[in-house]
């Protein structure tokens, strides 16, 4: 079977960081893709689609101290649904991206954050990165036009 996802696109906002009980670093993101097509009529249309992207232990390190909101970037991962209950006891479901890898893309000259150095490439064949993600502790991803990262 295959689970696999790649991404590229801009953060609507800056990584949010915590740590699990055992100390475990998570940084969960808001990844933004767009896509541009022609009408039948010639109008350009477009529409952005946002993802939930959660990153642990090195990688979650690194997007703290090198991401911010408008970065682009390339990620890995694989789809995970998670079932917990509202405040009024309904099953409620949010589907994430487990990242395990993540490119930076925008170079640091350039807005949107910049991160201080060349380009580089996180992650790789590390051990199971899920587990310490519970609860409906993601923020919702924007639906108003207001917090689009370009």
């Amino acid at each position: 079977m295959l689970n696999k996802v790649m991404l590229i696109g801009n953060l609507g906002a800056d990584p949010e960081i915590r740590f699990t009980q055992n100390g475990t670093p998570v940084a969960n993101l808001r990844l933004a893709t767009t896509r541009r097509w022609k009408a039948q009529d010639g109008q350009m249309q477009e529409e952005t689609e946002w993802h939930r992207v959660v990153f642990f232990r090195r990688i979650a390190e690194v997007c703290k101290d090198y991401l911010s909101k408008g970065v682009r970037i390339y990620i890995e991962g694989r789809l995970q649904t998670r079932k917990w209950q509202d405040q009024n006891g309904n099953d409620r479901y949010t589907t994430d991206i487990i990242g395990n890898e993540m490119k930076m893309l925008t170079p640091k000259s350039s807005g949107g954050g910049g991160y201080g150095g060349d380009q580089g490439s996180f992650g790789g064949s590390s051990s199971n990165q899920g587990g310490g993600a519970s609860g409906p502790d993601y923020n919702e991803p924007p639906t108003t036009g207001e917090d689009v990262p370009f």
